[in-house]
């Protein structure tokens, strides 16, 4: 199974303390991540601070970086690592704009960028974006055409496309992307997600969910790539779990209930988890009960253990958490040298 981490381009607030990240360290932590093995590193995509983090954080403004420029400085300071976007808001982006970032990214980094999409986690991001437009139902339909515009983007010369969001005549891209094809992920859970990953996506991405409800979307959506004359093997499942490692269960989900991101798994009801299951459907544990975890995980069709979020009260326990989970759980990771276990926050 891969493994990968999500960086805190937009999570001040919303699941860290405000402030928690300077512009240095995004690459300091990517060139890290490449060192111990991980995969790829991710960054999710926020404008503007939601209402529940005004509430937590009364006068205080969370810093959001810019996705796509943070991903330029990390791939530019590494060279194998992958970069990615978990997720990228399309419907908050212009589709050629975006195409043309990904490509510029892709031919820059010798091809690693992956593209994950979505139409958002908080609605009200949109309306503050748009608030003339906004409206029930119009994200789902703006994903639906940008995507099929940049597909078109990133395969045909030049593109002509009179649609009812984005308007395009003879424009032309160039260059492509430097994968061919070019790996595009869709984002979110629900049975909209799962179709347009079967239908056209090299990799799916949801966020965590149940795992009897996660592996019931898995098979639906390799039964429907296998009924569209697509190779299921071929889509990348890589949903987005939460990292908490401790030295005991105990400890470890104490340290998960005890952080910022418990809120933001309540802001997110809407979406219809059972956050009573937010500690044993995701990587909370001791080295061992993730072990299992992902035997468990990887029984049921998952790939990759996406773009791990780390719940920490500062960028030092982040660091620590994202090596000790690499030194003890990641299969061929470079040995830890004696190193022992970072000390428990709780203690």
């Amino acid at each position: 199974m891969k493994f990968s981490i999500c960086l805190p381009t937009g999570f001040e607030g919303v699941m860290y303390p405000i402030p928690f990240v300077q512009p240095d360290c995004f690459v300091r932590i990517a060139k890290t991540c490449e060192r111990l093995g991980y995969h790829s590193v991710w960054g999710n995509d926020h404008i503007t601070t939601q209402k529940y983090v005004h509430d937590l954080y009364p006068g205080q403004a969370p810093n959001f970086y810019e996705v796509m420029t943070v991903l330029s400085f990390c791939a530019a300071a590494t060279t194998t690592l992958k970069v990615g976007t978990a997720v990228a808001v399309l419907p908050m982006r212009d589709p050629f704009w975006l195409a043309k970032q990904c490509a510029t990214i892709d031919q820059m980094s010798d091809g690693r960028l992956i593209l994950g999409l979505g139409i958002g986690a908080y609605r009200e991001e949109f309306a503050a974006w748009a608030p003339r437009v906004a409206k029930e139902g119009q994200r789902g339909e703006m994903l639906d055409e940008g995507l099929a515009v940049i597909r078109r983007l990133f395969a045909e010369p030049s593109v002509s496309h009179a649609g009812k969001y984005y308007a395009y005549e003879n424009i032309e891209m160039f260059p492509k992307p430097r994968q061919d094809p070019f790996p595009l992920w869709i984002g979110g859970h629900n049975m909209a997600a799962v179709e347009r990953a079967a239908t056209f996506g090299t990799g799916w991405l949801p966020g965590w969910r149940p795992w009897p409800e996660l592996e019931e979307r898995i098979k639906c959506l390799k039964e429907r790539a296998a009924a569209l004359g697509r190779d299921p093997a071929a889509i990348e499942i890589a949903p987005q779990f939460s990292l908490t490692i401790a030295k005991t269960m105990e400890e470890a989900e104490a340290r998960y209930m005890a952080s910022g991101l418990v809120a933001h798994r309540v802001s997110l009801n809407y979406t219809g988890r059972d956050l009573s299951k937010q500690v044993v459907a995701n990587l909370v544990g001791s080295p061992d009960v993730i072990r299992e975890k992902i035997a468990g995980l990887r029984a049921i069709g998952v790939d990759h253990a996406c773009a791990l979020m780390i719940p920490a009260e500062s960028l030092s326990e982040f660091e620590d958490q994202m090596q000790w989970f690499a030194e003890t759980v990641i299969p061929g990771s470079p040995p830890s040298g004696g190193r022992a276990p970072p000390p428990s926050r709780s203690q």
